[in-house]
């Protein structure tokens, strides 16, 4: 096996480092990932700039980087004195494994794609009589 796919299938074997790899999450994003799977109750931004020890801000763009990849979700909660405020939880983990097995499978047809594009470009018949 080459380096390069060895050295892949070693990084990161865990949950978060799958979610990194297939959605171009950083390790910020990961780890409000995981405070939000583990996390007993949505949190809203403020509390996840706290746990995370980040500005609000940072955990802002986190978030939404999240949802944008489609791994949490954002919910609108009403205060008991009026108005609301909006928490994040994990979005339904078997949509996101879901999710994650079709884009595998579109990569795997690509893939394979592309093999048989290369057979066909660099499999002819390439002997010294027949090519110049």
């Amino acid at each position: 096996m080459p380096d390069a796919i060895h050295k892949q299938l070693q990084d990161e074997r865990e949950c978060e480092g799958l979610l990194a790899c297939m959605l171009g999450l950083n390790k910020l994003d990961k780890g409000v990932f995981r405070l939000l799977a583990t996390h007993p109750e949505p949190l809203t931004v403020d509390q996840i700039a706290k746990f995370i020890d980040r500005e609000r801000t940072t955990a802002y763009r986190s978030v939404r980087r999240l949802q944008e990849a489609g791994v949490a979700v954002q919910d609108q909660e009403n205060c008991p004195k009026g108005g609301y405020h909006y928490v994040y939880r994990v979005a339904d983990p078997d949509e996101i494994a879901d999710e994650l097995q079709r884009m595998l499978n579109e990569w795997y047809a690509n893939t394979g794609q592309l093999i048989q594009e290369f057979r066909d470009t660099y499999g002819k018949d390439r002997s010294p009589e027949t090519n110049p």
